[in-house]
């Protein structure tokens, strides 16, 4: 099975860790990326009006993608679900930021498009209720059984030249 690594919204607003972008970077080098980034249009996600908090508007990803697709609001766009499709890809590895809302969106729509996703939980912040992520974890568990807790979990040595 094909695999690919889908990195959400790590982007200067949200201030990842240094430590989680750094490893990031180095799986993109990889793995086949693809990475969204979290913009701002109150016509399409009212975060300012409803929640009084925007994302940057010219956020750009910090981690390298073979591609990078531009988001509002908490769902990737469907384009990045169709285009993992297209390159024939079967397991995708998330990870990123909001691990309990945006990582779990993700997981939704490509499970709802018949991929397979699997958190890295390592490598995923939580949104500011739980910074530790592992809200977001429990809930990926239940809904997609698929969790990688540690890098121990997830040998890089096996993805050689997977890119």
């Amino acid at each position: 099975m094909k695999e690919a690594l889908f990195v959400v919204d790590i982007q200067p607003t949200f201030a990842t860790p240094a430590g989680i972008v750094d490893e990031i970077r180095a799986l993109s080098g990889k793995l086949y990326t693809v990475a969204t980034v979290e913009r701002h249009d109150e016509s399409v996600t009212p975060f300012e009006r409803q929640l009084g908090w925007k994302p940057g508007a010219h956020d750009e990803p910090l981690v390298a993608a073979n591609r990078v697709f531009v988001k509002f609001g908490y769902l990737p766009p469907a384009a990045a679900i169709a285009h993992l499709k297209e390159q024939g890809i079967g397991r995708v590895y998330v990870c990123g930021n909001q691990t309990e809302t945006c990582c779990l969106g993700a997981g939704f729509m490509l499970f709802d498009a018949g991929l397979h996703p699997t958190l890295l939980k390592w490598l995923s912040v939580g949104s500011s209720l739980d910074r530790s992520g592992e809200l977001g974890a429990r809930l990926w568990q239940h809904h997609f059984g698929s969790v990688l807790h540690s890098r121990e979990d997830f040998p890089l040595s096996r993805h050689g030249g997977a890119r």
